[in-house]
């Protein structure tokens, strides 16, 4: 059950309507739709902190690992890592399917391949034209 499933779960048994909720946490209705059509994640941890405040949950039942590289790489790098990220985690997810790997050596190899992912990013940066590079803060 991924971060889609547990929101709406969480959401139901707190007897709240997507609107309502959204006013809660102050994001718009059609946001909390997306979120929970699965179209769309948070773009950053106060916003799942705030939601799951409100659903008398945590952050952490919320958020599946994979959920949660994905939120940090829209904090880090903005929409396009978060779906680089979400796509590199659905290829290592399947890739060990199978069961051979326990759940702490799978999570190993995905931070492992998350931290790779960014590294070769800040390397590469280098063979980006100056006028298309993101200023640095």
């Amino acid at each position: 059950m991924g971060f889609k499933e547990r929101l709406k779960e969480k959401r139901l048994e707190a007897g709240l309507t997507q609107a309502e909720l959204a006013e809660k946490v102050s994001v718009t209705a059609r946001t909390i739709q997306n979120y929970e059509m699965g179209s769309r994640k948070p773009g950053n941890m106060k916003v799942v902190g705030d939601i799951a405040t409100v659903l008398g949950t945590t952050p952490e039942y919320l958020l599946t690992s994979a959920d949660v590289y994905s939120v940090e790489a829209h904090q880090k790098g903005g929409a396009k890592a978060a779906r680089n990220i979400d796509e590199l985690v659905g290829e290592v997810t399947g890739l060990f399917a199978g069961g051979q790997l326990s759940e702490d050596a799978l999570e190993g190899a995905m931070r492992a391949l998350n931290d790779a992912y960014w590294m070769a990013k800040e390397k590469n940066k280098k063979f980006t034209p100056k006028k298309y590079r993101q200023q640095e803060e």
